[in-house]
């Protein structure tokens, strides 16, 4: 099933959707039993493909190490005051084994959701975990020359240049010919099983940011383009898409992956500040981008900004080039971001008006073929006496047979009007089916909004 250029994806948190699934139906539900009611719940209208977070084989070792740290006990118990000891069952991010967990169904179990999701059209993304493996994963034993080694000849524990070392992980070394043959056969493994592959902290292997983290001389060539060199062999449409920081997403870009994390964006979106001069990079370059407003490791959008401002982003990440990525939860409105180790996230209102609405607004971008054609920043002017305009963030959609969409969002809490480089005659706005006319086809395009207030026109 090929891919579109901008997929849309949705995440949903394996341990997590299972446990409720399983609760509600009074019995163990694997990824092969889940009901078709709850498919239909993970893929909207509008979803390109479901990430299944977490299905890989975690680290009893692993687990006892979290159980014991304090720091890693008191966010459980933050995230969930009436946590049980079942709750805990490890990070997806400390992996023994590359096999579905044996709880999860196993291979076949995934295997069967992949047809499930395939049959609806929608494709399945996986993890991958370059960086690191569980201190009982069989290559500790059977392949020494595969890790990072201290003057003592002991592993080190998995780490980024600027925090401290993971308790539960230890270190691979991008540099060892071998390790980087034995990653490229793990990798190939998992896209024989999915559509698509989530790469964890990416730029951590890149030659660059290995070297300054281990100090460690680099070899001629880097990871990326080696591993995904070998991968694309067997795999060529596989999508690969890399979690990255640190400035690092057109590097990676180059390197071989598909998509990249745009962490600048939603740090913008967050603040407030700088989101115009983030939007007029290189479109081929935003195109490549992955777009959200939350994930496993973000909070959730509802706790971090007013409902008014987290719909105006919304409606920005899901009209913007490059992959648009949807967090499960978000729609509901839930407030609480369960650690990764969890298996169980606490009972919340859940708000099915704002479900709704999201709904709504992925099936109207995908079902307008909003994000077709030729996209373009809109700069608004104003007027002397009123500057407003500058707290306007628009752009629009240009489509090979002439179809247009114009978006419009007053990213701020204070009424704004601007002047628009556009020419429409008539054309609908998608949010609410007001239709407009314009008498004069030649002149700007006038918009008034109110605070958080969006437009997505279509033309007639």
């Amino acid at each position: 099933m090929s891919w579109p250029e901008q997929p849309v994806i949705h995440e949903v948190n394996t341990a997590v959707w299972l446990g409720e699934l399983s609760r509600a139906a009074g019995r163990e539900i694997t990824l092969g039993e889940v009901p078709s009611s709850a498919w239909h719940d993970i893929t909207p209208a509008g979803v390109d493909a479901v990430w299944l977070m977490g299905v890989w084989e975690r680290s009893l070792p692993g687990l006892a190490i979290a159980n014991g740290h304090p720091g890693l006990r008191a966010s459980f118990r933050e995230a969930l005051p009436d946590l049980r000891p079942e709750d805990v069952m490890g990070s997806p991010y400390c992996v023994r084994r590359y096999v579905v967990a044996d709880e999860f169904g196993g291979d076949e179990g995934l295997a069967k959701a992949r047809a499930e999701l395939a049959a609806r059209g929608v494709r399945l993304i996986l993890d991958y975990v370059p960086n690191h493996v569980a201190p009982d994963h069989p290559w500790v034993a059977e392949h020494p020359e595969f890790f990072v080694h201290d003057e003592n000849g002991d592993l080190e524990r998995g780490r980024d240049p600027y925090f401290p070392a993971w308790p539960d992980v230890v270190q691979l070394d991008a540099f060892s010919p071998a390790l980087r043959t034995a990653a490229t056969m793990t990798l190939s493994g998992i896209a024989a099983r999915c559509d698509g592959i989530r790469c964890d902290m990416a730029m951590l292997l890149t030659n660059e940011v290995f070297s300054r983290t281990w100090g460690k001389p680099a070899p001629e060539q880097d990871f990326w383009p080696e591993v995904i060199g070998g991968l694309r062999a067997d795999h060529p449409e596989t999508v690969l898409i890399a979690e990255a920081y640190w400035d690092m997403e057109w590097a990676l870009q180059q390197q071989g992956f598909n998509f990249c994390y745009d962490k600048r964006l939603y740090d913008r979106l967050v603040s407030g500040q700088g989101i115009r001069e983030h939007l007029r990079a290189d479109p081929g370059y935003q195109a490549r981008l992955v777009r959200f407003l939350e994930n496993q490791d973000e909070p959730r959008i509802a706790s971090v900004l007013p409902p008014a401002a987290a719909r105006a982003a919304a409606v920005a990440i899901a009209t913007l080039p490059g992959a648009t990525l949807w967090h499960e939860g978000q729609f509901e409105g839930r407030r609480v971001r369960p650690p990764v180790f969890l298996a169980r996230r606490p009972d919340e209102p859940l708000d099915h008006d704002l479900a709704a609405w999201y709904r709504r607004l992925l099936a109207l971008v995908h079902d307008h073929h909003v994000r077709l054609g030729e996209w373009r920043l809109l700069d608004a002017e104003g007027w002397p006496d009123n500057q407003s305009c500058r707290r306007l963030l628009a752009w629009s959609w240009t489509a090979a047979g002439g179809a247009r969409h114009v978006v419009v969002v007053n990213f701020s809490g204070r009424p704004a009007q601007g002047l628009l480089p556009v020419e429409l005659h008539r054309y609908t706005d998608l949010l609410d089916g007001m239709v407009y006319e314009h008498e004069d086809d030649l002149s700007p395009l006038y918009v008034a909004l109110q605070p958080w207030g969006c437009h997505l026109f279509a033309a007639a």
